[in-house]
């Protein structure tokens, strides 16, 4: 029987940050990267791959993360998908280890370490125990 892969979502302009977070995360084996890198696509994209988890950088030119996560929380199929923000908005001195949280993101600071992005979206997804 074949373990079905988790499906995770990566929004960023920055098509080498997204290959790199893809070819990290599917190099696992757990699971199935969708890259956007136009923030516009983000929502009708998302409602086609049907992702289990979003990672979203905040600052995009044209549409930001704030605006694309408002359009998601709109849509009835997407509400509830969790979302991980990517942000060089906060440091790694001002962010806790495990990034900062609002009662339904979280906050990483960007650059981030590729294992400490895949431990998050490992906790986000339930597979790991919070930090």
């Amino acid at each position: 029987m074949t373990k079905q892969k988790k499906r995770v979502m990566v929004v960023d302009d920055e098509r080498g940050f997204t290959e790199m977070v893809r070819m990290s995360l599917e190099s696992l084996g757990n699971y199935s990267v969708c890259e956007v890198n136009d923030a516009r696509r983000a929502v009708s994209t998302a409602r086609d791959f049907q992702p289990e988890l979003i990672l979203l950088d905040v600052m995009m030119p044209e549409m930001d993360g704030g605006d694309v996560a408002s359009a998601l929380a709109r849509d009835s199929e997407l509400a509830e998908v969790p979302l991980i923000y990517l942000t060089a908005l906060v440091s790694k001195e001002e962010a806790p280890a495990a990034g900062m949280r609002t009662p339904k993101h979280r906050f990483l600071p960007k650059p981030t370490s590729m294992v400490h992005l895949m431990e998050t979206i490992e906790q986000e997804l339930g597979k790991a125990p919070e930090v």
